[in-house]
């Protein structure tokens, strides 16, 4: 494991309601629409995104997130993996909206996947970001991925900028499916990163 310094540190299960702030944000609201329907009729979204959050274990748990601390607030976060050496099958029970960011992960199996990348809008532009991306590129030289990986929307072109500067590149591109979930974009963008060594 690296070590961080001041702002950054590993999350905690007190940072889940930032975590899941971070993971809408960073989704485009596609978090609490999937949130909404798997919680079910009359249950809170935001406590059941909480309570994924606070798992010990699953890829989008408070042990795969580092945040950004501001005034003793977490104020911008970074949630990420190693992907399987191997592209997993796409199984025919897969849910139609997660089918084209499978086959994107697929794309670049024994990367260090960057899920989440995010901050509150109010510390936007202070380079967080960037920041939490040179964070990403530690712990996958440190854990010995072949690289990284980050999937992102074709209209999300300042998230985009942002990954590019910091040396990621298309790599893939699959159609959304967006059942009833409201956004502007066609497509799923897979970008990479080779690793350093």
């Amino acid at each position: 494991m690296i070590e961080l310094e001041p702002p950054f540190r590993r999350a905690t299960p007190n940072d889940v309601q930032a975590m899941t702030d971070f993971v809408d944000f960073a989704s485009e609201g596609l978090a609490l629409y999937l949130w909404t329907k798997m919680a079910g009729p009359g249950d809170d979204p935001w406590a059941f995104g909480r309570e994924r959050a606070g798992r010990e274990t699953g890829a989008f748990s408070y042990r795969n997130t580092i945040v950004a601390e501001h005034d003793g607030r977490s104020v911008a976060g970074l949630i990420g993996f190693a992907l399987p050496d191997h592209a997993e099958p796409v199984p025919d029970t897969m849910p139609a909206m997660f089918v084209p960011l499978q086959e994107l992960e697929n794309m670049a199996p024994g990367t260090w996947y960057v899920n989440v990348l995010a901050a509150y809008p109010e510390h936007r532009g202070r380079g967080y970001g960037g920041a939490l991306l040179a964070v990403a590129d530690r712990l996958a030289e440190a854990t010995g991925n072949r690289g990284l990986s980050i999937i992102v929307a074709d209209t999300n072109t300042g998230a985009r900028k942002l990954y590019e500067r910091s040396g990621y590149r298309e790599a893939g591109k699959r159609r959304m499916v967006k059942e009833d979930w409201q956004h502007p974009g066609t497509d799923w963008v897979l970008l990479t990163k080779p690793s350093k060594t």
